[in-house]
């Protein structure tokens, strides 16, 4: 069984609505542990089946590295897929796009 931290994880992953993402870091901080964030990167690893993982990235606006979705560009397609905005540089326009946790 996931740990209550790892529940908090999964409740706020599964409100970041379709176009938008959420940092590993602003979920720490949502979920009460700012410095966290590499937790919550292990509860993105060990998720239930259903959630918009590909939402959650790096504060930089990086993506997730390629085998954690099966492949490289995966995680992009899934996300462009939903309007979500990028840089030249392949990094999310988190300025546009980022979730506001509400």
């Amino acid at each position: 069984m996931a740990s209550s931290f790892y529940q908090t994880i999964y409740q706020l992953t599964a409100k970041i609505p379709a176009g938008a993402v959420a940092t590993y870091g602003q979920l720490a901080f949502l979920a009460g542990s700012p410095r966290a964030s590499r937790i919550v990167g292990g509860a993105m690893a060990r998720a239930p089946r259903g959630l918009p993982c590909h939402r959650v990235i790096y504060g930089d606006g990086r993506l997730s590295p390629p085998d954690v979705f099966g492949g490289p560009g995966i995680q992009r397609m899934l996300l462009e897929s939903e309007g979500v905005p990028f840089l030249p540089d392949g990094r999310v326009d988190l300025a546009r796009c980022q979730w506001d946790g509400k």
